[in-house]
């Protein structure tokens, strides 16, 4: 599957007139068409609902924009929190899923109303201890060993830090009662970025048949089940996309063969989705500006890992187009670098490209959940601007670049730099 920009050359030299390279671009009506898409696939369970991952992508424009479109939050820390209230999404449109969770946090979440999630059996008493137990808490399920999908092992669960072994959850389940929970909920994540149908509906299956064992062993009232994530996307070229629309059929199938045999036809399913919801609809722009050659062809771009960390810090392959020249022999071979002083500050590594010329635009692709989200600050290099292309194909500023100011805020305590020259 060939990988296209949602943008071209020539609109990218006109928005690079008013804001500079590098910069996070996103593309409005692709994101809603998705999440309609996502919407219709699960029509079929009255109380679906999702609930937007804000860690993917952590701006309010964007949290509005899959607000309007019927979607919930998923927060998992105090400034989540803030930021989900601050764009009017409160009650039971937030879900609260940490771990390690920090005093007051869950606090917070009860008083806003959100369901919370509780990642392990000890955190009974820290919820005790800050706040009122809520009518409703969901609880995180980690069935340990490998995931795996017929002879394909998928991740890794039992080396995971998340959740509550299935004996712990029914001890739980069965504490909340004894405080007065009515209404439980049943979450697991156990597979991350899966470019496959069959994940959801397998993971389904095996949180379905958790759900009709658990209410027979506490008689609990299982208001939901959250799939969460997983539900990834294509990085590379070769490799097709997932269909949502499959997915949820798929579920479905599962939901009524297990779910509702057992009385349990009116549970819920939630899902937690930041990749598949923004990864493809967002790119990083940035600019060729200077090429070296040694033992290997290097080209620098004015972007680096500060704006997209997924390269070096994983090793995470993200497709590279260079604007302009999409259709010319891809007969050279570069790694694509960025100006930290680290080596692996690279966006690509012996990658075949078209002959890049200094002042050339590059697209990367896929950048639009756990791209500029992931930034930092290292070498004292600045987090660019978020552009959200609009569905009229007008240009919004999202966020603006920091500045060194910016960089500099938190000395506010001190006069020590009060009188910088730039």
């Amino acid at each position: 599957m060939k990988k296209i920009p949602f943008v071209t050359k020539e609109q990218i030299e006109k928005i690079a007139e008013t804001y500079p390279t590098p910069f996070h671009i996103y593309d409005e009506k692709a994101i809603r068409e998705n999440a309609r898409k996502l919407k219709q696939a699960f029509s079929w369970n009255k109380g679906y609902k999702e609930y937007f991952a804000v860690k993917a992508t952590p701006n309010p424009y964007i949290l509005k924009i899959l607000q309007e479109e019927g979607c919930g939050v998923d927060c998992s820390s105090a400034t989540e929190l803030m930021l989900s209230d601050a764009c009017g999404f409160s009650g039971s449109d937030i879900m609260f899923s940490s771990n390690d969770t920090p005093e007051g946090e869950f606090r917070m979440a009860n008083e806003m109303g959100a369901y919370i999630n509780l990642d392990d059996i000890t955190h009974i008493d820290c919820l005790r201890a800050e706040t009122e137990i809520p009518e409703t808490v969901c609880c995180r399920f980690n069935p340990g060993g490998v995931f795996q999908m017929g002879t394909e092992i998928m991740d890794n669960p039992g080396d995971a830090k998340y959740g509550m072994t299935k004996e712990q959850l029914i001890e739980a389940f069965n504490r909340l009662k004894e405080l007065g929970v009515k209404r439980f909920g049943i979450h697991a994540f156990l597979a991350s970025n899966t470019v496959t149908n069959e994940y959801y509906p397998t993971l389904a299956g095996i949180l379905f048949a958790l759900a009709v064992e658990v209410k027979e062993a506490t008689g609990a009232d299982i208001a939901f089940i959250n799939l969460s994530g997983g539900v990834g996307v294509p990085y590379t070229p070769d490799r097709e996309p997932n269909d949502i629309a499959v997915i949820g059929d798929g579920v479905r199938k599962q939901f009524e063969a297990v779910m509702v045999p057992a009385g349990l036809g009116d549970v819920s399913i939630f899902t937690e989705l930041g990749r598949f919801m923004l990864a493809p609809y967002g790119g990083l722009v940035t600019k060729a500006i200077h090429e070296k050659h040694i033992h290997k062809e290097y080209i620098g771009v004015d972007a680096c890992a500060v704006n997209l960390m997924r390269p070096a810090m994983y090793g995470a392959y993200h497709h590279i187009t260079v604007l302009g020249k999409e259709n010319e022999p891809c007969d050279h071979k570069y790694d694509v670098t960025g100006s930290l002083c680290e080596n692996n500050d690279k966006f690509a590594v012996d990658r075949m490209l078209p002959q890049i010329e200094k002042g050339d635009y590059l697209f990367i692709h896929d950048t639009g959940a756990h791209g500029f989200a992931m930034g930092y600050n290292y070498n004292g290099r600045l987090k660019s601007a978020e552009l959200l292309l609009k569905e009229d194909g007008s240009v919004q500023l999202i966020r603006r670049a920091e500045t060194p100011k910016d960089y500099f805020a938190t000395f506010d305590f001190s006069d020590i730099l009060k009188d910088m020259k730039y």
